[in-house]
């Protein structure tokens, strides 16, 4: 995500209304009821991989990776391709939580297959 273009900035703006409205469902002590709209904060948490490594000095991984995440519907929202070996598993809204950096991954559901995925995680982040 090197450059924000007119089509990221909706995108980027439901992300950031979403990402504070958790800070204060947080700080009021209260569970927030998911919708399919984190759909597109998913989809930024995808695309800003390559932000995520970028911004703690670490090279891009080569390898490709696969993210499957469990929507509030409970279908399955896929990236990338299926035989690829770094994998990123679990529920969408963790998935939001960990890369608008408001829940680290290890008090997520979520799952990491791979080094590189690992990694990813302990890092991942939709903005700078």
């Amino acid at each position: 995500m090197s450059k924000v273009t007119p089509a990221l900035m909706v995108p980027l703006r439901l992300m950031e209304t979403w990402a504070h409205g958790q800070d204060v469902f947080d700080a009021v002590g209260v569970a927030r009821r998911p919708t399919d709209r984190l759909q597109h904060v998913a989809s930024l948490g995808v695309l800003g991989r390559e932000l995520s490594f970028a911004a703690v000095g670490l090279p891009q991984p080569a390898d490709p990776f696969r993210v499957e995440l469990t929507a509030p519907d409970g279908q399955t929202w896929v990236w990338g391709p299926e035989a690829a070996t770094q994998r990123v598993q679990g529920s969408a809204p963790d998935f939001c939580l960990c890369v608008t950096r408001r829940r680290p991954w290890s008090e997520t559901d979520m799952t990491a297959t791979g080094e590189d995925a690992q990694k990813w995680l302990e890092v991942a982040r939709v903005f700078l």
